[in-house]
């Protein structure tokens, strides 16, 4: 009988974002530059020179590590609570280097997918993927037109050694135009932060819409339920980190309230720097869409930037406003 997965909280991963693989990645450009008609074969023979080589943890491992350990939190005889794919567009036999590391580090990881080439996202509805993490940007991109799942693209392993526990999985995420849809932040793009208040006062009952991450918060909030601890005590922390400030935070409460997540922490920062409170919170992972929330936090925090999909009025306002 085939697996049940509708309760099991499932990530797709690039092999680049578990894995630090910045240099085989800069040989094959290097490569592909060079002769683009040899590129494969010989870079097919840098891999199988270098396979022995051990590779150095990816941004996604801390959260990878941590995911999987919450199977042993499991109460029910139902299905794992996480199950992780690795993904690659590495052929199965240079991806072997992957898979040997994995076995090495003993990471639970059964499934993957070696596409030789092939874009991933593709296989993603089938594997049932709710996340997926990856460092090549067009596959990102595709995924958020697709809207088959939440994406986004892992920004460099943090500089700091901060230890991550694996007792515990933390989460922090931005909200307008990540959690929620775009369309508030569109106002206060347009229209500006006063208004923008205005208008989530007045609204403040009426749910905000689905963004990207919506359908993920609402599995992570389903998983919380299959853990045997309460929800006070469940090692799934999940936090809001967002510029949103009085009266615009109260619609967010309501939003969630009546979609019936459980978020932990909610940060209603008002202008002042994300990177500062998420030191503290101290993530496995934070989720934004703009790099300048981002940037500041990857240094120390393990990020990821969610992309707008192609069509996004934002995104072109954002686009507009640069030329």
């Amino acid at each position: 009988m085939p697996t049940d997965l509708s309760q099991t909280l499932v990530i797709g991963i690039s092999a680049t974002a578990l894995f630090d693989l910045s240099k085989s990645d800069e040989v094959f450009k290097n490569l592909t530059e060079q002769n683009p008609d040899t590129a494969i074969n010989e870079y097919r023979n840098y891999m199988l020179e270098h396979e022995t080589e051990e590779l150095d943890d990816g941004t996604g491992m801390p959260l990878v590590k941590a995911l999987l350990n919450l199977n042993k939190h499991k109460k029910d005889d139902g299905p794992p609570i996480v199950e992780v794919v690795v993904m690659s567009r590495n052929s199965p036999e240079t991806g072997y280097r992957v898979l040997k590391e994995i076995r090495k580090n003993k990471i639970n990881i059964t499934r993957s997918a070696f596409t030789a080439g092939e874009s991933c996202v593709k296989y993603l509805e089938a594997f049932c993927v709710d996340l997926f993490l990856t460092t090549n940007e067009p596959d990102a991109q595709m995924v958020a037109d697709s809207k088959v799942c939440a994406s986004a693209i892992v920004k460099p392993p943090p500089a700091s050694n901060n230890q991550l526990t694996e007792d515990q999985v933390r989460f922090a995420f931005d909200a307008d135009a990540v959690i929620f849809n775009e369309k508030s932040e569109i106002v206060n793009q347009t229209k500006g932060l006063k208004t923008f208040l205005i208008t989530e006062d007045e609204n403040q009952d009426i749910p905000l819409q689905e963004g990207p991450y919506a359908k993920l918060l609402t599995k992570l909030s389903a998983v919380q339920k299959r853990l045997s601890s309460g929800l006070e005590d469940s090692p799934i922390k999940l936090a809001i980190m967002t510029a949103r400030n009085s009266p615009a935070e109260m619609r967010v409460i309501n939003t969630l309230r009546s979609w019936e997540i459980y978020v932990d922490q909610a940060f209603f920062l008002g202008g002042l720097q994300k990177s500062r409170f998420l030191k503290a919170f101290n993530p496995h992972i934070f989720f934004d869409d703009q790099d300048a929330h981002l940037d500041p936090a990857a240094s120390d925090i393990p990020s990821a930037k969610v992309l707008y999909p192609s069509d996004s009025p934002l995104k072109n306002l954002i686009t507009s406003s640069k030329k």
